[in-house]
């Protein structure tokens, strides 16, 4: 699995000439880095003088921002898989008009899976980003930064999910199915901005 290898083998891997673990995998990559700041900003804050009155609101962004990291590094491999189907679909046989058929519409298929995987990875994080600016709004003033650092990260993952999601879609023939992702893409990128904004709008230094 690649989210269990080295940081310099994963990286490695990245820069090499095979197809993934390509954007996909590392918009996750970046998603759970925000996590795990946001989870780090929350455990400093718990039990510090001054924070007693949102230690138990910390307490449980700690919890739910740890359990969104694990999900976010499984979605590390399930983009890559996604995309290796696709591949695998371009590799079958297409000699007769039935193979033909049947290789078109593993290939649509495996389109749609490679578009709906970086898809739900952008849904998730945005549906998080409370919990992130909660950590900069009321999180350990000294780790500030780092709250700041984790919307960055956040804002960063969701935008390159919703790039990938564009670059599959534009291979589908469906289009009802392209229209309505779309829609979301449009949403959940203005959506991931305006938060940004807000942490930046609200923050002095």
């Amino acid at each position: 699995m690649l989210a269990e290898k080295t940081l310099k083998k994963f990286l490695e891997e990245t820069a090499s000439k095979a197809p993934v673990p390509g954007g996909g995998s590392i918009a996750a990559m970046s998603g759970a880095t925000a996590y795990a700041l946001t989870e780090m900003v929350a455990n400093l804050t718990i039990g510090k003088k001054g924070y007693e009155e949102v230690s138990e609101e910390m307490c449980k962004i700690s919890d739910s921002v740890s359990k969104l990291r694990e999900e976010l590094l499984y979605d590390i491999d399930r983009d890559a898989a996604s995309f290796d189907d696709v591949m695998k679909a371009f590799k079958m046989p297409k000699e007769t008009d039935k193979e033909k058929q049947i290789r078109k519409e593993a290939i649509q298929k495996g389109y749609k899976k490679a578009a709906l995987v970086p898809l739900e990875v952008s849904e998730k994080i945005l549906g998080s980003m409370e919990l992130i600016i909660k950590a900069v709004e009321c999180g350990n003033k000294n780790a500030v930064t780092d709250a700041i650092v984790a919307v960055m990260m956040a804002r960063t993952a969701i935008l390159s999910a919703l790039f990938n999601v564009k670059i599959n879609i534009g291979s589908i023939k469906d289009e009802k199915f392209v229209e309505e992702i779309k829609k979301k893409i449009a949403s959940i990128e203005n959506s991931a901005i305006e938060f940004e904004k807000k942490v930046f709008n609200g923050v002095e230094l």
